[in-house]
């Protein structure tokens, strides 16, 4: 069984079939999605619809992203914000307008069912943006941090690469988990990219929302596969660009 972690959607159905296809996904594969799987491009319902059908046949995992969250308030609560809007939630709001309320109850227990972090047996953390908590996640006072946060990714970049996890500066937080794989902090708004490590952290976002691809990535043996630049199989929408 591979373990894939796949990077954030943000509606681009189209690249995620595409990269699926190239990664030979089978039902041998775990599936660990990172969030954000709404706001960007035009198929949010299509992509929600896409990963519940998903589910039945593999072994997946969805994690909680912020864009995820801001979504369920919206259809829930009917919560919504001019910045969500900006961001992405006015393409999510267009889609679900052609959506009947049966569709909408299903996605909001999907949205409700996503999970903050998982934890497998290898002791590989992931999760869609960070914790702040130097005893880990499971200490996390605030769990919006794990959607939210950008100082983990904002941590492992600044880390001189010679100091080693045993040094009394190496960030208590980091020591507890073998890796850490992240979406949420793009690598690249404006181009290409492949997912990028720093300390033990690996940040798969790509800029699916934006220029970059979509990518996924063998969590053993790091290889990746990615989409075509996203914005390129929407070429009459603007993404979040």
């Amino acid at each position: 069984m591979r373990t894939l972690v796949i990077g954030d959607i943000h509606s681009g159905l189209k690249a995620l079939r595409q990269v699926f296809e190239r990664a030979k996904i089978t039902t041998d594969d775990r599936l660990i999605f990172l969030g954000d799987y709404v706001d960007g491009w035009s198929e949010a319902v299509e992509t929600v619809d896409f990963l519940i059908e998903l589910d039945e046949t593999h072994s997946c995992v969805f994690l909680r992203g912020n864009h995820d969250e801001l979504c369920l308030k919206w259809l829930a609560e009917d919560e919504d914000n001019h910045l969500w809007l900006q961001h992405g939630g006015q393409s999510t709001m267009d889609s679900y307008l052609e959506a009947d309320d049966s569709v909408k109850d299903i996605h909001i227990m999907f949205y409700e069912n996503l999970t903050n972090y998982y934890l497998d047996t290898e002791n590989r953390l992931f999760l869609h943006a960070g914790f702040t908590n130097l005893k880990g996640v499971e200490h996390e006072h605030f769990q919006q941090s794990f959607y939210w946060d950008r100082t983990l990714w904002e941590l492992a970049l600044s880390l001189h690469p010679d100091i080693k996890n045993d040094d009394f500066r190496y960030p208590q937080r980091l020591t507890h988990y073998e890796e850490i794989y992240i979406g949420h902090t793009p690598i690249t708004k404006t181009g290409t990219a492949v997912p990028e490590n720093a300390a033990n952290v690996w940040n798969i976002d790509t800029g699916a929302a934006f220029k970059g691809q979509l990518s996924v990535m063998d969590v053993d043996s790091k290889e990746v596969w990615q989409s075509d630049p996203v914005y390129t199989l929407y070429s009459d929408e603007r993404g979040r660009n």
